[in-house]
């Protein structure tokens, strides 16, 4: 489906070989591919990663926001914490776009939320070079456990001034990542970052994260990239 109206592609999609459910959103002359992976209890309907995507779309970036489980796997409460276990849809589902659509050659993102920030990191540390960049908003990247010591990504721990015991967690995730990386520390927010201005915050410093790392220079016109049904 096409919507005319920001010349965006909106793609409803089943990434196999689970068939979960996600929405694919390509802007016309897409840049890079940000893929999401959501905390614990949320989905790919998100409102507040679905704001995020909002916003990368606007700056010429494709998005991927989609389940990681099953609704039978989601029954089992384990299985939200179950980081290696998220981390590998998270490959499944890079796997799956580099097969079937011609935006698998942009450069790619990872966004993660609270736990879901740590199975991008995971994910990050599995993909290589695949991977261009990963943002962290009121994440948990201490889960990510061993796999900190072997991320060469640019990782940016976007963290709530508020939520004063997980950063402490961000800066000690953050001393053992190996490439570029940065704390933002968002004044007055607290985890959720539902304080007025704090989602704001973190999509300005999201976007220029992605845009750096991944090679984006909004100033010049790119080659058009579109996804096949």
């Amino acid at each position: 489906m096409l919507d005319k109206s920001d010349c965006t592609e909106v793609h409803e999609v089943a990434i196999p070989p689970l068939g979960l459910a996600g929405n694919l959103n390509v802007p016309n002359g897409a840049r890079a591919i940000i893929m999401f992976a959501h905390g614990s209890g949320s989905s790919r309907l998100s409102l507040r990663n679905m704001a995020v995507a909002d916003a990368l779309n606007r700056q010429g970036m494709a998005t991927l926001l989609f389940d990681l489980l099953t609704m039978e796997e989601e029954a089992d409460r384990a299985n939200l914490f179950d980081i290696p276990l998220l981390a590998s849809r998270l490959v499944d589902a890079t796997r799956w776009l580099d097969r079937e659509y011609k935006i698998a050659k942009l450069p790619l993102g990872l966004f993660g939320a609270s736990t879901g920030a740590a199975a991008a990191l995971v994910a990050a540390s599995e993909l290589g070079q695949r991977v261009g960049a990963v943002v962290s908003r009121g994440g948990r990247p201490d889960l990510a456990g061993g796999a900190l010591d072997r991320i060469h990504a640019p990782t940016l721990l976007i963290v709530g001034g508020a939520d004063s015991a997980v950063i402490e967690l961000n800066e000690l995730a953050l001393s053992r990542l190996r490439g570029p990386k940065a704390l933002e520390i968002v004044p007055g927010a607290s985890h959720l970052f539902p304080e007025p201005g704090a989602m704001e915050a973190v999509i300005e410093r999201a976007g220029a994260w992605f845009s750096r790392y991944l090679g984006i220079d909004l100033s010049r016109p790119s080659r058009t990239a579109s996804a096949r049904h």
